[in-house]
This record gives C-alpha cells, structure tokens and sequence, in this order.
C-alpha cells in the first residue's frame, strides 16, 4: 500500500487575520507553521504533500514555502479558486451576487481529488497539530483498518483565541468513534466560562473540556465520491436562494457529520498527547512564534528546520 498523503488547505482568505497567514513567517529562520506540519508528516510515514493555494499565491507561495523544502519533501500544487469545480452559469451568477471568497474547506479538498491516490490527512496551514497527532494518523492510515476514518480532536478551552471569537467543530464522540459534529462560529471565552453566540442571539455555554474538530482528518481515497456528492448538494442549496447563502461554505466537519448520519464511512477518534495552537488573529503571531522557540530549543525540531 502506498504511504499516506498530506492535504495542506492554504488557500484561506485570512479575513480575520489581516492578511495572508499560511505565509506569515514563525520560525527563527523564515518557516511558516506549515512547514512544522510537514516536517512532523514526513517522520510519520506521509510519502507526499498536495498544497491546495490559490492562483494569486502561487508565486509567493513558491519563494516563501517551496524553495526552502527544496528536494526534501514530495510535493505538488492543487487550486481553489472562486471558479474551480463550479458549473460555469452558477459561478457568473455567483459573481453578479457578490461572492468573492472559494466555496469552503469541502471544496479545497475535491480541488485536489485528483491528486490523491492514497489514504491521507488534510489540515490547515495556519494550525500547528504536534508531532504525537501526526504519529497516530500516519500509524493509522497505514493499519490494516483503515477503511474508516479519523479524527484528532482536541480539548476546546486549548484552541481559544484571546483576541476573539473562534469557529470550531464541536463533537460529540462515544466510546473510540465520532458519532456528530456540529459547526459554531462564534466561541469565546469570558471569564472562566465559554460560550458560543447563536444566531438568534442566544448564548450556549460550552465546557472547557469539550472535544473539538481542528481539521485533523485522516481518510481513506474511496471517499472522495461521497465528498463529491456531499458538495454537488451544497451547491443546489446555494442555487436554489443565492441571496440567503452568497457567503455559505461547505466546511469538511460538516460534511464528516453528513457521513456519519447517512452511514457513509465510520470515524474514529484517535487520542493523542498533543497541544494546539493557531494564528486566528494578527495577535496570535507572538504567542506561536515562542511556542515554536520553546519546541526547537527543547529539540522537537531542528535549526534551521530544513537545514
């Protein structure tokens, strides 16, 4: 069996961010918190890397990410743009509307269907997941039952931002399996206590050690259909009221708890010993900058990192 694929979206808008933050510099040395993504994949068992940008990136992409890899890592590009995978009148419909932004993480990862031919994980640029995440999915995708799926989870009060609200995957898991996930986009902390503010403007109260979706997935090709599926739905809702959906995204936890309700794929949840953290907002670049200082004077990680 060939070695697992990892899927890196790095395609975001960074509209909260400020700016283009799978391609802020962390690291001492000029590394973005992918490469400690990849550089953790590739010593678990990961055989290739599909970057998912955009067309507008790529040329920066190249100089800031790919020329510092050079030859050490297997690598190919896949794009999302607004109009990828799209059928031509609903994305000129989509534009007169107003949509600027790609259709979600959903849509990043059929961008790059093409491109996978093996078991693999997709996860965010602008998240770092450690290094035991990365050694139980590699394990897993290469076990003899990986025919279901997987997820790390990790414990909410961790994947806060003090800057402002989050959006995060809240799941729901019984014994080692993942049974429902369900979107909030707007959890904040307050005090001691967390909340998520809901639509109607209502206030649900979340507790610390709830288990959330990061985008740390593992899953096997055979899937890809179903995502298909999953997406080509998506579609016909934005279609059918354009106006009540011109800023919708198919984000992959809710296509994972699709796939669970329909009795698509199984997902397990696979625990590991591994801490968070992210750059939602411009001020959470100090914070992970010493997080990074503190792993590579620890030795976790070498200096320079592709030295």
């Amino acid at each position: 069996m060939k070695g697992p694929i990892l899927v890196v979206l790095a395609a975001g808008m960074g509209s909260r961010y400020g700016g283009l933050k799978q391609m802020d510099r962390i690291g001492k040395d000029g590394e973005v918190l992918l490469d400690y993504s990849v550089y953790d994949a590739l010593r678990s068992g990961f055989e290739k890397v599909v970057f998912i940008i955009r067309h507008d990136i790529e040329k920066d992409f190249r100089e800031l990410v790919l020329d510092r890899m050079g030859s050490r890592v297997r690598w190919d590009l896949a794009f999302q743009d607004l109009d990828t995978l799209i059928p031509p009148n609903l994305s000129a419909k989509a534009r007169l509307a107003g949509r600027t932004k790609p259709w979600g993480t959903t849509h990043a990862m059929l961008c790059a269907a093409g491109k996978i031919d093996a078991p693999f994980t997709v996860l965010n640029a602008d998240d770092f997941y450690g290094r035991e995440a990365f050694e139980v999915m590699g394990k897993y995708l290469c076990g003899s039952d990986s025919r279901d799926a997987a997820i790390v989870p990790y414990n909410l009060e961790k994947t806060l931002s003090p800057q402002g609200t989050v959006t995060r995957g809240v799941c729901e898991i019984q014994g080692d399996y993942l049974v429902s996930v369900d979107e909030l986009t707007a959890i904040e902390k307050r005090g001691s206590r967390i909340f998520n503010g809901n639509a109607d403007g209502s206030q649900t109260e979340l507790a610390a050690d709830t288990p959330v979706s990061m985008n740390f997935w593992g899953f096997p090709e055979t899937i890809l259909p179903h995502f298909q599926t999953y997406f080509d739905d998506f579609l016909k809702t934005f279609a059918a009221d354009m106006a009540g959906h011109i800023k919708s995204e198919s984000y992959l936890p809710m296509a994972a708890d699709w796939f669970i309700k329909n009795n698509i794929i199984k997902i397990k949840s696979l625990k590991a010993d591994s801490d968070w953290f992210g750059v939602t907002y411009k001020e959470d670049r100090e914070a992970a900058s010493r997080r990074i200082e503190t792993l590579t004077a620890q030795g976790v990680y070498p200096r320079p990192l592709w030295g």
